[in-house]
């Protein structure tokens, strides 16, 4: 099958957690000997950290404005089976106006960014996807489930809605050797947001204030690098998806913390999660609605809610983080691989094709993690 995708970025990792679940999807569906390509945005704060120009495993086209690509790539969709458009993809709307005038090619529009997207839908226009066109796509991917599913379905009257989460390629995710530079008790990953700052202050900086002994690193961009750090937080603005196994590894704990409007949502697994968790590095995170459908909240990973739970985490025996990894590896590596989305986007593809949409008010509307 022929696929073609436009999205925010594939090449670069920088500043978003878009590309790295691209990869591993497209990684997956190469294997199973589909074609993809890629349309890309050439844009200036992804060209100067882009992990590659080129892949192995899919065509990549940068271009610089659509209006220079447009023929080229529409001629792509036209023959492909499959196009996909994404959030965040600039000038999505129209694009997306372009995609769905075309007759022959089943139409996907992926919103890895669902509670964002309906949050901006409801205050005025967003730039990537008009209300409008939510209805004229034969599929809808949503990043995150629950009550979103149901609003895309009833609120926006989506033809077929269905959860395609964040994953990871093992391939690129595993247990390697710790390094010295990354080295810590806790690390966090995530790019600055300000809805995740008093978590990230409660769960990180707080528990650095009480542990000065105790080694913390943050990797992340767009943070004040001139804000008062704690000495024991060591900061990194960019680790490259290929040191990201050696960034987990180095971690005697590693913390998740979910946006906001993503948290509020629930449903919302980041794809750090199971890119850690694919690593064998025990896992703390924040809390939200259908966590416990990812992961056993007892036995594979631990919740946090203050500083006092953090350092409880910290003072774990080492065994017992260890046993606690080894079953979130085992659980991701069974169910949240590049491997298994891929397998469940070709499925609802089939189902779509085959109209065998139930809606989401017949079928269980959380139980998302297809098998």
């Amino acid at each position: 099958m022929k696929i073609t995708v436009f999205g925010l970025t594939l090449s670069s990792s920088w500043g978003n957690g878009h590309a790295t679940p691209y990869r591993a999807i497209i990684r997956a569906l190469d294997r199973m000997d589909h074609e993809v390509h890629f349309f890309e945005k050439d844009v200036p704060y992804y060209r100067s950290r882009r992990d590659f120009d080129s892949c192995d495993y899919c065509e990549i086209t940068l271009y610089s404005e659509w209006a220079s690509v447009r023929d080229r790539a529409l001629s792509a969709a036209a023959d492909s089976d499959v196009v996909i458009t994404a959030s965040f993809l600039p000038e999505g709307r129209r694009i997306n106006d372009e995609i769905l005038d075309l007759g022959r090619p089943f139409r996907v529009f992926y919103d890895l960014d669902t509670p964002v997207t309906l949050s901006n839908l409801r205050h005025g226009e967003v730039e990537y996807v008009d209300a409008a066109q939510i209805r004229e796509f034969d599929l809808v991917l949503s990043f995150t489930g629950g009550r979103a599913l149901a609003t895309l379905e009833d609120g926006y009257r989506a033809r077929m809605v269905r959860p395609l989460y964040g994953c990871v390629d093992p391939d690129e995710y595993y247990r390697a050797t710790p390094v010295a530079k990354f080295q810590c008790d806790l690390s966090y990953m995530g790019t600055y947001s300000a809805d995740r700052q008093a978590k990230l202050d409660a769960l990180l900086l707080e528990p650095s204030r009480r542990q000065p002994e105790t080694l913390f690193l943050l990797a992340g961009s767009l943070y004040p690098w001139n804000w008062e750090w704690p000495e024991n937080v060591r900061r990194l603005e960019h680790v490259a998806p290929a040191d990201h196994s050696s960034f987990y590894s180095s971690s005697r704990l590693t913390l998740n913390i979910t946006r906001g409007e993503m948290a509020a949502n629930g449903w919302c697994p980041s794809g750090r999660f199971f890119e850690a968790a694919a690593c064998g590095t025990p896992l703390i995170t924040d809390a939200w609605e259908g966590l416990d459908s990812f992961f056993d909240l007892h036995s594979e990973l631990r919740v946090v809610t203050s500083a006092e739970d953090v350092e409880a985490a910290l003072a774990s025996p080492h065994n017992e983080l260890q046993s606690m990894a080894a079953r979130a590896r085992q659980r991701t590596l069974d169910e949240h691989t590049g491997n298994v989305r891929a397998c469940q986007l070709l499925q609802y593809i089939e189902e779509a094709r085959s109209g065998a949409n139930a809606s989401m008010n017949k079928a269980p509307m959380n139980n998302e993690v297809a098998q």
